[in-house]
């Protein structure tokens, strides 16, 4: 199955529906097709409104209800909370943990599909501008550390940026310190110009990854 990474990411950032679309053809095409027992029930996230004291954002309801219970897609590295570990700091739902603890983020409570921010040392900082763009990037995140998967990843030669930019369409999420490209049945993610994480969808087109970047990759 051929999915349009590209063309699809730039409808995502721009529409809520859009990005719902994207990590279900994504799915479809790069992991396992999403199913109606894939996401929590409204019970569940009800409950955890009641045991918050808040109403979730529309955007955080769609998204666990669709693909909340799939851990391929939400949680290989990091992880998504359950509806019931889901915790309220000021007006920030956090939803979503880095492995080591190291740092979290949450939604910002006030529009239904809110602004998402990442905790630091000074506080919660500007992550993406909506929730449902945030899931977009979060699902791509997770593919590139699935088990069994064509991953790879190792540190940027001076070389790359360019390589990346000529062979590569960019997709627009603009997270901090991160791009994302994509060709064909391959993403790669560059962190602040320093490493490099990849997915590829075929053998092929890892080998294709391997000759484009050459390299000490780790698979």
């Amino acid at each position: 199955m051929t999915f349009d990474v590209a063309g699809s990411a730039a409808r995502a950032v721009r529409d809520r529906s859009a990005a719902w679309r994207f990590i279900e053809g994504f799915a479809a095409a790069w992991a396992e097709p999403i199913e109606a027992r894939d996401g929590w029930n409204h019970a569940d996230l009800d409950a955890a409104e009641d045991r918050l004291g808040v109403r979730l954002p529309d955007a955080v309801r769609d998204a666990y209800a669709l693909f909340g219970k799939r851990p391929d897609l939400t949680s290989n590295q990091d992880w998504l909370l359950t509806p019931s570990e889901l915790r309220l700091d000021g007006e920030v739902v956090v939803f979503r943990r880095e492995v080591h603890a190291l740092t979290s983020w949450g939604a910002v409570l006030g529009a239904p599909d809110p602004a998402v921010v990442q905790e630091t040392e000074r506080g919660w900082e500007p992550w993406l501008p909506h929730f449902s763009a945030a899931c977009v990037e979060l699902v791509l995140s997770e593919a590139l550390f699935r088990d069994g998967a064509g991953t790879a990843d190792r540190e940027m030669s001076g070389a790359d940026i360019s390589l990346l930019e000529d062979h590569f369409a960019l997709l627009p999420l603009g997270s901090p310190g991160t791009r994302w490209f994509v060709a064909d049945d391959l993403i790669v993610r560059e962190d602040a110009g320093r490493w490099l994480w990849a997915r590829a969808r075929t053998p092929e087109a890892l080998g294709r990854l391997q000759k484009t970047f050459p390299g000490a990759w780790e698979f």
